[in-house]
């Protein structure tokens, strides 16, 4: 494994309903970010698809793997790259389930997915009528790092990234379709994920307007002690390479020793009231 890897955060706007169109852009970028020497390119939640495209999540679902899967499995395997994108995944057990996936594929195939656990179900938000929940955190071991998955919503909860990097992941990956009014508690967030769990945090967001909705961008890669080491632009598509350094983590480790100091029995409290509300 490699003590620091380049990572790309490659911050676009989908066109809705258009796979053919977006997985070009994707393409593109991966080849930029080849060129600019990183090992992982990262795209937001639903960059295949778009986000806000409602009853054609049904139409546009693919299993994992499937054709566009097969796809990136290729175009990693030409460019020796990781990539890290969002679509919806259709079940290969019934034909209308449909789950909101990050998917991770490498030099030599597909990697693992994500499925997002938690979907948001108010103002703006419709998950729930879509998407089957995930159930299962998702970390992997690969030769550039151990990598985590989480996807927008899910930050807001701790314990999933708690998870997560108990499960060995040095630097989380957080794919997104932010609308601007969520900008101000994703920026907080991400900033108190990487230091309550002493990690690398790569939050990648949608930029651009979808049917009057507009995302916010603001991708960035916060340090283990909370630093923001790069960020991109407001509003717009943007791209961007930065280093992640994984010897930073023993530093960060042993001035912040929140793993070291762990309570678990607290996690038995906390189901036992969940339980209650």
């Amino acid at each position: 494994m490699k003590d620091k890897i380049k990572i790309a955060l490659a911050q676009i706007s989908s066109k809705r309903e258009d796979k053919e169109a977006n997985f070009k852009k994707i393409e593109k970028l991966t080849l930029k970010a080849k060129e600019q020497g990183a090992d992982l390119v990262i795209f937001p939640e639903m960059s295949l698809t778009g986000y806000v495209v409602h009853d054609q999540f049904y139409e546009l679902a693919e299993t994992v793997p499937g054709p566009t899967v097969k796809n990136a499995e290729a175009l990693a395997k030409k460019t020796g790259m990781h990539i890290i994108f969002g679509m919806p995944e259709l079940s290969d057990k019934t034909r209308a389930t449909v789950f909101n996936t990050a998917v991770f594929v490498g030099p030599q195939g597909l990697i693992g997915k994500y499925r997002k656990m938690y979907l948001p179900t108010h103002s703006v938000f419709e998950e729930k009528r879509y998407f089957r929940p995930g159930y299962q955190t998702a970390a992997f071991q690969t030769e550039i790092g151990n990598v985590g998955l989480c996807i927008c919503y899910d930050i807001f909860f701790p314990e999933v990234l708690r998870l997560i990097r108990l499960k060995g992941a040095q630097l989380i990956v957080c794919i997104s379709a932010s609308p601007a009014v969520r900008r101000s508690y994703f920026e907080t967030l991400t900033c108190a994920r990487a230091i309550e769990n002493t990690a690398y945090v790569a939050y990648v967001n949608l930029a651009g307007v979808q049917d009057g909705l507009q995302f916010w961008g603001g991708s960035r890669l916060v340090s283990p002690n909370g630093d923001i080491l790069a960020k991109a632009k407001y509003d717009e598509e943007d791209f961007l390479t930065c280093e992640v350094d994984f010897s930073d983590l023993r530093t960060a480790e042993t001035f912040i020793p929140t793993l070291r100091d762990l309570r678990p029995e607290l996690f038995d409290k906390l189901k036992e009231y969940a339980e209650l509300l």
